[in-house]
């Protein structure tokens, strides 16, 4: 057998690019890994606004990053040892390199794997529950994060919506501080405005305890609920989410239960 022609410079040439192509890869795999990992934090911080949907678990998604991130450091350290074994080859004048690459075909089995468990993960988290959609679609709710404002459709006219409101709350015993009618107030002004009115209601021995442990909260105390009209004559009623107060005040968990019957009216005047 005819010796092999000693090794070039574009032999070692050809050697450190295909070693610098393995050290990308297994950097992209760290990157994406990481990115993975976080994806749970990313779907929980989208769910905190909609507390309807029910609570899921999104620990796979570290796993299946973490399985990423030592995968792209196992391809750093074996592109590592397969280009000093290359370079000592070509030295020799070998050709035990003259095959397909067990490296790369791992890789690729690995992440051909880790892709489909993946996808399987994402089609579980977000495949959407027909009933639980019809559900949320006939209440119409709506939930803004960012501001901590729900809103619900109203079933009858603003005055019906606010009278029935006021005789829960009386009924219930809570205290109703002021109807605040600002359409009626713009007509006073010579403008006009959708019917909208304001209800600020509350009870000091829920209150109080709540000011007590966060004094910021009093600023957002009494609680309210806004009944309005839009430019449609579709009726609706908003409130501020105990949750979004929770947070906005770090209140203690024990006592947002002194400010989740804002919920409850705001459900029942809706009806």
């Amino acid at each position: 057998m005819p010796d092999r022609p000693p090794s070039g410079p574009a032999d070692y040439l050809a050697a450190e690019r295909t070693f610098l192509a393995w050290i990308r890869t297994g950097l992209a795999l760290m990157g994406f890994g990481f990115v993975v990992a976080r994806f749970g934090l990313f779907l929980q911080a989208m769910q905190m606004g909609q507390p309807s949907l029910p609570v899921r678990p999104y620990g796979p998604s570290f796993w299946f990053g973490t399985a990423l991130i030592v995968l792209g450091v196992v391809v750093n350290l074996m592109s590592s040892w397969s280009h000093v074994r290359l370079v000592q080859e070509l030295k020799r004048g070998g050709s035990g390199f003259a095959q397909p690459s067990s490296l790369a075909i791992a890789v690729s089995i690995l992440l051909a794997v880790l892709g489909i468990a993946m996808a399987i993960y994402l089609v579980s988290v977000h495949a959407p529950n027909q009933t639980h959609s019809e559900t949320v679609q006939e209440k119409s709710m709506t939930s803004h994060p960012d501001n901590g404002i729900v809103t619900m459709p109203g079933h009858q006219s603003v005055d019906q919506t606010v009278g029935k409101l006021e005789a829960i709350l009386e009924a219930k015993g809570v205290k109703l501080f002021a109807v605040v009618d600002h359409s009626g107030e713009a007509e006073k002004a010579g403008l006009h405005m959708p019917n909208t009115k304001l209800l600020i209601f509350g009870n000091p021995k829920a209150g109080t305890p709540l000011m007590i442990a966060s004094p910021s909260i009093a600023i957002d105390l009494p609680l309210k609920i806004l009944v309005w009209e839009d430019s449609g004559g579709k009726v609706w009623v908003s409130y501020n989410s105990p949750a979004y107060l929770q947070a906005r005040h770090s209140l203690p968990a024990e006592l947002v239960q002194n400010i989740s019957v804002v919920e409850a009216l705001a459900g029942k005047a809706a009806e």
